[in-house]
């Protein structure tokens, strides 16, 4: 029997019967498995503890005498959960997190094997620093790389029903210092966020020990059967089908989204959020997204380093217990095409430690100015450095979804909301001016109060929306490590910040007052930015014309994106955070790594095709062309109909096997090449013929006999679960 069949009736027969449960251990206490300052706090003595807290929020250093104390207590804690084995928990370039189990042992002074977690290993961990993406900064003759702790972050048990380890997340740098992950740029960002912005609280008297940046993470994803998914090689290997004619139905009665969620999956989101809250991740929305079997978890918002460790410590908890259910979670941004691709929407804002939003509009007294300055500060940022923030999005994988079916397109502007841009007119014009977010309306039903609305409209197609008190970066995607698009924001803020700032201290040497200081910047700095506020349809082709008109950045494809990072304007903005020849070094990472995936999608296809596709195509036209001969040599004169069937299968097969010879052409011309050249010859030449190939193939699977037909169709990967 043809495997696809037999895959979809173990799925039928499966139906109705209770699934496969994760065992879960511990009783469901949020954090339980985390390492938190409560947990702290009862184990360290009182100078231990505060010197870890102040190192949390980058106000101090770990003090090395304390290390041999705190690691003691942590492998006290992991111990009685289970745990046997340490690591230092890393994000390389990859953008995925690594690691490198020890265990506790060691031999004590007598000989004899003891349990033991040194502070040393508590510290500093030395992983290969060779086998890693650095952009030719680290090679086989030159492999030293170190890791160390990030205290920034708690340490957390990963559990599984064989045991359990002890995970104590880290940075990672090479023998010379050099930053070779996604977390060091991200930490050294919210140093230059908080120095600019305590240079603003300072001005305007408002009290604050340090700023930090928040996150929110929106993570969408799709789900399949896993016995489906282990006919489509496809899936398996670049997370996304190149081949598969679109479905009868898809998403186009947009009934999937927020309807109600299937038992499956409710099983399996029940499953996933349980652990994550052990791990005390605060998992707070769920609901289904706009494509059929696409779903959106959404936590509360937190720190950013913290949410981008719970973001990646979230994928890789609902990637494993999606097999305890049988099923896959994939998170490439666009696994099935002509419908919704999946994004990573992040929500960004800065907080004060006494807990005051800086992107507050209803602030009052001089938090209002605060508002006003910060919020200049993102459009002057945005509009300086937008082909940067594009830039810290870009990928091979999200340059399928930009622009199409409700993805953002590739232009960056920002969308503030018809209340706001409102108030902004009025303002410049007379700096009395208040704003109001919210207005009450009553809907003619009795037994309803008056409700609140906000009076900000939201704009789905806008990649940078103001949404009430923060930014909606909705261009991410959604396999992406955000670490990097929270890093650019906070630099590109940061330097506009500070712009902003000295200008201001500019005017008050001049004598003139802070108020009237402050309005002559906002108001400067709203008008040098109005090119980049735009509230109508990005998906509009008038947009792109008018975006055309206002000279931003159209950058289609991510190899246009990655050189402006090698800007002057790029460059100058990570001054602090990343050295000149690192950020070349993680371009170059950049522009391999999308000739790289190309090539292996490219060379795939053309593979499915010889093995997969071409057979089953030949069985059946050999099938058509029997019969017609059938039917002549009895003398039914009726197959005019038949023949041209016929016909237009085998021209398909012409086209589909010519594409496939040009693709492997083009494709092995791209590998003659390196680099950048490399890359953008994938990207400009290469995915034409692989289009030319999938239309083809698409065109054949729907005029193949469907008993012969042996990859999973999207029917059954979007409708049966």
């Amino acid at each position: 029997m043809n495997p696809r069949w037999m895959a979809m009736q173990e799925i039928l027969n499966s139906q109705g019967q209770g699934k496969k449960q994760g065992n879960l251990t511990e009783k469901a206490q949020f954090g339980i498995l985390s390492f938190h300052l409560g947990e702290m706090k009862k184990r360290l003595s009182g100078d231990v503890y505060d010197n870890v807290v102040q190192a949390m929020v980058g106000k101090g250093k770990i003090n090395s005498a304390y290390a041999d104390q705190i690691a003691s207590a942590m492998q006290q804690w992991a111990s009685g959960h289970g745990a046997t084995h340490f690591c230092h928990w890393f994000q390389p370039q990859t953008g995925a997190p690594a690691e490198k189990h020890d265990s506790f042992i060691d031999w004590s002074d007598e000989g004899k094997i003891i349990e033991r977690f040194s502070g040393k290993s508590l510290l500093k961990g030395e992983p290969d620093a060779s086998s890693f993406p650095s952009g030719g900064l680290r090679r086989t003759s030159n492999a030293r790389g170190y890791t160390c702790w990030d205290p920034s972050s708690f340490p957390f048990i990963w559990k599984t029903e064989k045991g359990a380890l002890l995970c104590i997340p880290s940075i990672y740098y090479s023998w010379k210092g050099e930053a070779l992950d996604m977390k060091i740029p991200l930490l050294r960002s919210e140093a230059k966020i908080n120095q600019a912005a305590l240079r603003l609280t300072a001005l305007l008297g408002i009290p604050a020990d340090y700023v930090y940046s928040t996150l929110g993470c929106e993570q969408e994803y799709f789900l399949v059967d896993r016995r489906l998914y282990l006919q489509r090689p496809d899936l398996q290997l670049v997370g996304k089908t190149v081949f598969g004619a679109a479905p009868a139905k898809s998403q186009e009665l947009e009934d999937h989204y927020f309807g109600s969620i299937k038992e499956r999956v409710m099983l399996f989101m029940k499953d996933f959020e349980e652990r994550a809250q052990l791990l005390g991740i605060p998992v707070k929305t769920r609901h289904n997204e706009v494509a059929p079997n696409q779903f959106e978890v959404a936590p509360l918002f937190e720190r950013a380093s913290i949410a981008v460790d719970h973001n990646l410590l979230l994928m890789e908890l609902m990637r494993q217990v999606a097999l305890h259910h049988e099923l896959v979670c994939l998170f490439h941004e666009k696994p099935f095409a002509k419908l919704n691709g999946s994004g990573k929407h992040c929500n960004w804002s800065l907080s004060t430690n006494m807990g005051v939003n800086l992107l507050d509009p209803t602030a009052t007294g001089q938090n209002r100015w605060l508002f006003l300055l910060v919020l200049t500060a993102v459009l002057c940022a945005v509009h300086k450095y937008s082909g940067l923030l594009r830039a810290a999005i870009a990928s091979q994988s999200n340059d399928y979804r930009l622009g199409g079916h409700e993805a953002p397109p590739a232009i960056i502007s920002v969308y503030l909301g018809q209340a706001l841009e409102k108030f902004l007119d009025h303002f410049v014009k007379d700096p009395s001016a208040r704003y109001e977010s919210f207005f009450t309306q009553n809907m003619d039903i009795t037994s309803l109060p008056e409700l609140i609305f906000d009076k900000a409209d939201r704009n789905r197609t806008s990649p940078f929306a103001f949404t009430g008190n923060k930014f909606e970066f909705r261009s991410v995607g959604a396999s992406s490590n955000c670490s990097l698009p929270a890093t650019v924001i906070n630099v590109i803020v940061a330097s506009s910040l500070n712009d902003l700032v000295d200008e201001i201290e500019r005017q008050l040497v001049k004598g003139v007052s802070l108020d009237k200081a402050c309005f002559k910047i906002v108001r400067d700095g709203l008008k040098e930015s109005q090119n980049i506020r735009f509230s109508g349809d990005n998906y509009s082709e008038g947009w792109k014309v008018e975006a055309k008109k206002r000279k931003l950045p159209i950058l289609e494809k991510a190899v246009e994106a990655y050189p402006y990072f090698l800007t002057k304007e790029g460059i100058s903005s990570f001054e602090g955070v990343l050295a000149k020849e690192e950020i070349k070094a993680r371009v170059s990472t950049m522009f391999d790594h999308y000739g790289s995936m190309m090539n292996i999608e490219a060379k795939l296809m053309h593979e499915l095709f010889y093995e997969q596709i071409y057979p089953v195509v030949v069985e059946q036209q050999k099938g058509y062309a029997k019969a017609i001969k059938v039917l002549k040599q009895v003398g039914i004169k009726a197959y005019k109909e038949q023949l041209s069937h016929l016909d237009s299968l085998s021209l398909l097969v012409e086209k589909a096997l010519k594409a496939a010879k040009i693709l492997e052409k083009e494709r092995e011309k791209a590998l003659e090449l390196e680099g950048e050249e490399r890359a953008s010859y994938f990207a400009e030449k290469v995915s034409k013929r692989m289009l030319d190939l999938r239309h083809a193939v698409d065109g054949l699977e729907k005029m193949v006999d469907d008993r012969l037909w042996t990859l999973p169709k999207y029917r059954e990967l979007l409708f049966l679960l």
